[in-house]
């Protein structure tokens, strides 16, 4: 899948299944990974600006596997953010499948 296709939906990709279900860094590439791959390399950062713009808050939690586990929870702020980028998302996805239906079809 194009790369710069990913990097546009990710965003909106880790805050629904936060809202979902708090989740820790490996847990949430785990579940996005079923569903498009992602580098670690690209979601960390991402994580790292939704906390620090506001959308999401972190608490730690110790693990029987290991060091604790640093957990991502959806703020009110970020389900708003969630709202708008969702929105957004919707509109861009019917105008380019409109332009690309109405340019692809044309001439058949």
């Amino acid at each position: 899948m194009n790369t710069q296709f990913k990097k546009g939906s990710l965003e909106l990709c880790v805050l629904a299944f936060i809202k979902e279900k708090e989740q820790y860094g490996y847990q949430l590439a785990q579940n996005i990974g079923k569903y498009i791959d992602i580098a670690d390399g690209t979601l960390y950062p991402l994580l790292r600006r939704l906390v620090k713009e506001g959308y999401l808050r972190t608490y730690f939690e110790e693990s029987t596997e290991g060091p604790a586990r640093k957990y991502y929870v959806l703020n009110e702020q970020g389900e708003t953010r969630l709202e708008t980028v969702h929105s957004e998302w919707t509109v861009y996805v019917k105008a380019v499948n409109q332009l690309l239906e109405e340019t692809l079809t044309q001439g058949r």
